[in-house]
């Protein structure tokens, strides 16, 4: 666990029994194993015993939102609908010409397509809209990089030759990275994110299962973020254990590689903690054998006590069954201080809890590249009642004109969130 290290207050409040004491004089010793040494979520975060509470299934009907109502953000901001009449517009990616780019995707129907949509007099509505690929398989993540449009397909990284500006692509493109297909509930996404000079892509894969319920074989180059050259070539696994890592980002005035991860299900209504977290080169976050440090899941107890005594505690864990899949660093200048450089997260919402949790995005602020406070809800409104949502957020886009899009794959919209001038 890295020293340095901010402290950071848990936002769970769970009624549970404590951590082993070998783990907890663990714990104390590295925090005072130098001067600058701090506290770190895991210490403040107390989780219950596995299957506490009875594991059940709770899915709300997802209604739509009625004319005219929105989601909610704190007071200062605006919010409004960028883009609606979608069919599961789950991501959205801006070009560097500033285009803005929507992947259609969804787990049991899917559109298969990018939509285009260019806000050409910068009023905060796209003028544009276009189909710009289409007949792809369940796409998520996308990039523009040294004269290729990259699409992250459940099945394969693809690349396109593309030119700025450019309305349509209509060439079949060339599969440079075969990917596992398929996976439990929603881990077949597969999301991109290039470095600062271009010359790594980062691929996160989510399991093909909860807790490797068929064994390991189905879970091959699973779970894991993968690291390769723009071409294809060199792929490592550069971190593991991540159960479903789906959004990622840079946390600004850093090279810090961040993702949010989706846990794991079928242990309670309190386990276990989604959360945001750095990544660290070569790391192993337990999946599936420990969760959330080095508490073994009792599923696979006994299997792997190596690579349980090697899992690295997350940085911030932000609910469990919360589905936290979006993840964006706010690097603009227009909304308040308090929000430059922290992490949006939008958390699509529970299935696997007797109370709901997630349906809305979150705040966590960064100070100095690392958290320097706990999650805070920032747009909320989603939930009617426990039996039924309105929506549900899913990818969090900083635009360059310093707003954000929040992406309600459930609602099929697009929602635009300003601060007051």
């Amino acid at each position: 666990m890295n020293k340095h290290h901010l402290t950071i207050i848990s936002m769970l409040a769970i009624a549970s029994l404590a951590s082993c004491n070998s783990e907890k004089k663990e714990k104390e010793e590295a925090a005072r194993s130098g001067p600058d040494s701090v506290a770190t979520a895991s210490d403040s975060l107390v989780l219950p015993a596995p299957f506490a509470t009875e594991s059940v299934e709770n899915r709300p009907e997802e209604a739509g939102w009625p004319g005219g109502k929105t989601p909610v953000a704190p007071e200062g901001f605006v919010v409004t609908k960028f883009a609606d009449k979608f069919e599961s517009p789950r991501w959205t990616y801006i070009a560097p010409n500033g285009d803005i780019f929507v992947a259609e995707s969804g787990t049991k129907k899917s559109a298969d397509r990018i939509t285009l949509l260019r806000d050409v007099n910068k009023d905060g509505t796209p003028e544009m809209r276009e189909i710009f690929l289409e007949k792809l398989n369940r796409p998520l993540g996308m990039l523009v990089l040294k004269g290729y449009f990259y699409v992250a397909n459940t099945d394969g990284l693809y690349r396109y030759p593309y030119k700025d500006g450019e309305t349509k692509i209509t060439s079949r493109g060339e599969k440079i990275v075969e990917l596992p297909a398929g996976g439990y509930n929603n881990h077949w996404t597969r999301n991109i994110l290039a470095n600062a000079d271009g010359s790594k892509i980062y691929i996160s894969v989510g399991s093909a299962s909860n807790v490797a319920d068929h064994g390991m074989d189905e879970e091959k180059r699973r779970a894991n973020i993968l690291e390769i050259n723009p071409d294809g070539s060199g792929e490592r696994v550069y971190a593991a254990g991540l159960r479903n890592p789906v959004g990622m980002d840079w946390a600004p005035g850093t090279n810090k590689l961040w993702t949010a991860v989706n846990e794991r299900d079928k242990l309670g209504d309190d386990l276990v903690p989604d959360y945001i977290t750095s990544v660290q080169e070569g790391g192993f976050y337990g999946w599936p054998y420990a969760y959330f440090g080095k508490n073994e899941d009792p599923r696979r107890k006994g299997e792997r006590p190596d690579l349980v005594a090697k899992t690295i505690v997350p940085d911030v864990p932000v609910g469990s069954h919360t589905a936290s899949l979006g993840l964006a660093f706010y690097d603009k200048d227009k909304f308040p201080a308090k929000y430059r450089n922290g992490a949006f997260i939008g958390q699509h919402g529970s299935w696997n809890r007797s109370a709901l949790s997630g349906y809305k995005v979150v705040f966590v602020p960064f100070k100095n590249g690392m958290p320097a406070g706990k999650p805070e809800d920032f747009l909320t409104g989603f939930v009617e009642s426990e039996k039924k949502v309105y929506g549900r957020p899913v990818g969090v886009t900083v635009m360059n004109d310093g707003s954000l899009l929040v992406n309600d794959d459930s609602g099929n919209v697009i929602w635009r969130v300003t601060a007051k001038q």
